[in-house]
């Protein structure tokens, strides 16, 4: 059997019924700890372990002080844990020397030094912990004031480190570290002897720095932190506590939890004093966390589990398909397995089902049936847990697709009796519609009326009776008005398609696209998905890519209006024809482009930037702009050098003293406002010889005030300031991206502008999360939003915590008990605003002024009405309620987001 990370197997403690009464009153001071040993009874020690009531449900720390607590290395006392008090020196080393399990190793504390002055209690403690090297005598003597009692002073963070990283083994590991920087802001405060400790702590992630990038050397350290450090330690040692046991999970019910433990079973009750976790989750979970099979970890307070942790969430079981050979009806099998006879021992625990899962007897496989057999991993015997028969008849039918695997190859049919059976397909499988073939699997959509034949386990015929919507995908061949289309599809084939009435586009980055701006054409047509619906007519088109060229500052030699032809060199003075037709869209400087106005700016030399399909010009831009990034400005010869976005640098010309700049919200902007690296776009003078404007491109987060519909003109306010600014001319896009259009923005909105200059290009509503933290570290932040799901967010890029009027650039103040707007600057950096709370009891709803309105605290108190919006979200748990549910003087949490009202909670 493999070897986990424990074995968890010592010799019954010392003294337990001691150590658990003065366990309890860890934290405490010396006189807590006297030698005297009253009895504990079974409840008692039981009772040690349940819920702390001033350890609330997603305080950051209860896995560990719960682990500990059940561990029996750092208990609590009359139900509570006290997880904000200091550690005290002495009670730190007696913590150290139960977390290495030396507890039958005490002596009598004889030997414990004078000098270094501990309550009687711990005198045994210090005469081992001295003796196992965990401190230094001479050390400890240094750092101790004339007359100060070692014992009683506080431990400190730095300290706690060293004792830690000592208790692990680990103090070669830290000299060896101590000349290394700890990358702390505050690195000088630590001491030279405690530096190398705290590199290898950070190193192995049982403690990180405070806000600011601090350390916090000679910061104390509370009941709550030590227990989350010497948790996070037990990664790195095998301590083998008697009571501690992991393996994998035979049996369980609601009450019971059977362990496959170190080659024997080891059963747990589970009540309502077992508390649950999982390995990569700091919060609190439940029983239903639990399932067969899967590796756990269990701590047993007198045959109850009083902490849960699934280790390993991943089946210990190994799954293979085989053949029956033999059912000779003796708790054996014998199947044929990857062309090897395998004989199944099975036992009345195994189960036995047919392919919907429905129980049937063992007698029921006969030979030649197919079967898949799950096996457990973790005996030797390697016992069949599940045998499941597996149906491979030549059968044919009809009923309804309800699910699709792409990927697997596999459809699966509701069948007219309501069974569900799934077939695999492959390349020769036929697919029919309406007496047209389909080219792929995919075009088939769940919910179609099908029959289907079935010859050896293997679909070769599914014939849809009656579709649902459908998707095809292919190139663009032609459009005939809004009437007909006509493509390529995947499988290589023209079609025609009739369009439906009010056909939709969407082109990524095109708001309100419209037929009009697909490209047809025979070599170099848009590649669409096509939505069709039961009559087969497109109701929708999704441009997926275009395969069109680009010709950037191409020079014009010749136009003829006659023809229509361009002749152009491209920048390697290669020459091209193109034709413009009646689908070519063009550009120049100015908002209402036409086909006369394009044409009298065609005259040899001017450059163009050509967007070709074949011999089309399916786009043509007169070049009136340069865009890149700033590289330098050469004052003398008046240039300005850009790099341009396809690589290239080019020197742009300008006229007068300076050139004129722009920066959005910047007047009189010049030269010195500019940093290599800008992105920068060059406006030309019509001749296209000289420098009009640079503009600078930047981008502000807003929030929104109002909006225009009528002009496209956005009131928002940025870092306290409130400007407006047109979005006629910009890309619109909402939170994921897809194309919005102006009246789709609303006041409160949060949105990122990009401004050219003082022209707005694009702007993109910003995704706001609203709830709860679930977790948070220091690359990580999870919020289970009002919606119920869990957002995550990466801290790679920093982050920017707002409480009130303070601002940190670190998580460490965050808890799971905040609740949270979270958000994205334009950075990629991520903002918390933590929402302010008030605790009110509820008074009334006045449904007219839609004013949620709490019972007053003093006749003074006039901050008892609160405005409710729509987007208010009432609830009590993590179930919805109504404005209207709440009764007079139910206790409710008010969260505000600055002055709105986001969240009312009842109590």
């Amino acid at each position: 059997m493999a070897s986990y990370k424990r074995t968890f197997q010592r010799s019954t403690r010392k003294a337990v019924s001691a150590m658990l009464v003065t366990a309890m009153c860890l934290g405490g001071t010396t006189a807590a700890f006297a030698e005297e040993t009253p009895a504990v009874t079974t409840s008692q020690s039981v009772a040690s372990v349940s819920l702390f009531s001033d350890v609330p449900n997603g305080f950051w720390a209860e896995k560990h002080i719960y682990k500990l607590a059940a561990e029996g290395i750092l208990l609590g006392d009359a139900g509570k844990f006290r997880p904000g008090d200091n550690v005290t020196q002495q009670e730190a080393i007696t913590m150290a020397i139960r977390f290495m399990n030396l507890d039958s190793q005490l002596g009598n504390g004889a030997g414990a030094p004078a000098d270094l002055k501990v309550g009687n209690y711990f005198k045994p403690y210090l005469e081992l912990a001295l003796s196992k090297n965990l401190i230094d005598k001479n050390e400890e003597l240094a750092s101790t004031k004339e007359g100060e009692a070692w014992g009683e002073k506080k431990a400190s963070r730095e300290w706690v480190a060293k004792l830690l990283v000592r208790a692990l083994g680990k103090d070669a590991e830290a000299k060896a570290s101590a000349t290394l920087p700890t990358g702390f802001a505050d690195q000088t405060s630590i001491s030279a002897n405690a530096r190398g400790y705290v590199n290898v702590a950070v190193q192995l992630k049982l403690t990180n720095g405070v806000e600011g990038n601090r350390f916090d050397p000679l910061g104390k350290v509370t009941r709550a932190q030590i227990a989350t450090f010497f948790s996070r330690g037990s990664e790195y040692v095998n301590p083998g506590y008697a009571n501690v046991y992991e393996g994998i999970v035979t049996e369980l019910t609601d009450s019971k939890l059977t362990l496959y433990t170190n080659g024997q079973m080891k059963s747990f009750t589970l009540d309502n004093r077992s508390v649950y976790f999982t390995k990569d989750s700091e919060t609190r979970t439940t029983q239903s966390a639990l399932k067969l099979y899967t590796k756990v970890l269990a701590v047993d307070k007198v045959g109850s589990a009083a902490y849960v942790e699934v280790t390993d969430p991943n089946q210990q079981l190994e799954r293979s398909e085989g053949t029956v050979l033999w059912n000779p009806g003796n708790n054996q099998l014998l199947v044929l397995v990857n062309n090897t006879p395998v004989t199944l021992t099975y036992d009345s625990s195994t189960a036995f089902v047919d392919q919907y899962g429905n129980s049937i007897k063992a007698s029921d496989l006969t030979t030649d049936s197919t079967v898949v057999v799950q096996r457990e991993t973790f005996t030797p015997d390697k016992k069949p847990v599940i045998i499941q028969l597996q149906s491979v008849a030549n059968i044919s039918g009809n009923g309804t697709v309800s699910k699709i695997d792409l990927t697997g190859k596999n459809v699966t049919i509701k069948l007219a009796n309501g069974n569900e059976e799934t077939f695999k397909y492959n390349d020769k499988t036929i697919l029919l519609y309406q007496n047209q073939v389909l080219s792929q699997m995919g075009e088939v959509k769940e919910g179609a009326s099908v029959t289907f034949e079935v010859k050896d386990g293997v679909l070769a015929s599914l014939v849809v009776t009656q579709a649902t919507e459908r998707t095809v995908t292919g190139t663009l061949l032609d459009l005939v008005g809004d009437t007909l289309l006509s493509y390529t599809n995947a499988g290589g084939r023209d079609e025609i398609k009739r369009l439906a009435k009010n056909v939709t586009v969407e082109i990524n980055g095109i708001a309100d696209a419209s037929l009009d701006d697909l490209i047809t054409d025979e070599k170099g047509g848009d590649k669409v998905e096509l939505t069709l619906n039961p009559d087969d007519e497109v109701t929708k088109i999704v441009v997926t890519g275009r395969q069109s060229e680009k010709l950037e500052s191409a020079t014009v030699i010749n136009y003829d209006a006659k023809t229509k032809a361009l002749t152009v060199l491209d920048a390697a003075e290669k020459p091209y024809v193109f034709v413009i037709d009646e689908k070519t869209k063009y550009s120049y400087n100015t908002t209402n482009p036409t086909l006369s106005g394009l044409e009298s700016l065609l005259s040899k030399g001017r450059k163009v930037d050509l967007t070709v399909v074949g011999s089309r010009a399916v786009n043509v831009d007169v070049t009136y702009k340069y865009e890149g990034t700033y590289v330098s400005a050469n004052t003398s010869a008046k240039k300005i050098t850009i790099l341009q976005n396809n690589g290239k640098t080019v020197e742009v010309p300008y006229q007068g003293t300076t050139p004129t700049i722009s920066i959005y919200g910047k007047a009189n902007a010049s030269l010195a406002d500019l940093k290599a690296g800008d992105p920068v776009t060059a406006m030309l003078t019509a001749n296209q010889d000289a420098l009009q404007t640079l503009a600078v491109k930047s981008t502000i987060q807003f929030e929104v005030v109002s909006v225009n519909t009528t002009n496209s003109r956005i009131r928002a306010t940025a870092n306290g300031v409130t400007s407006e600014f047109y979005v006629d001319q910009a890309v619109l896009l909402g939170e994921n991206g897809g194309a919005i259009k102006v009246s789709d923005l609303k006041a409160g909105q949060t949105i990122n502008v990009t401004f050219n200059g003082q022209s707005a290009i694009s702007l993109q509503v910003v995704k706001l999360t609203l709830g709860k933290i679930q977790s948070v570290d220091g690359s990580s932040l999870l919020v289970k939003s009002f919606a119920g799901n869990v957002e995550t967010y990466s801290l790679a890029n920093g982050v920017k915590v707002q409480r009130g009027t303070e601002v940190s650039t670190s998580v460490t103040s965050l808890t799971t008990n905040d609740h949270v707007e979270v958000r994205k600057d334009t950075n990629g950096a991520v903002v918390v605003k933590v929402l302010t709370a008030q605790e009110r009891k509820f008074s009334r709803y006045d449904g007219v002024s839609k004013e949620i309105i709490v019972l007053r605290s003093s006749t003074s108190d006039n901050n008892y009405r609160f405005a409710v919006t729509a987007d208010t979200y009432f609830h009590q748990g993590d179930t919805t309620i109504s404005v209207q549910s709440l009764q007079i003087n139910d206790k409710i949490v008010l969260y505000f987001n600055g002055d709105k009202l986001v969240e009312v909670e009842k109590q």
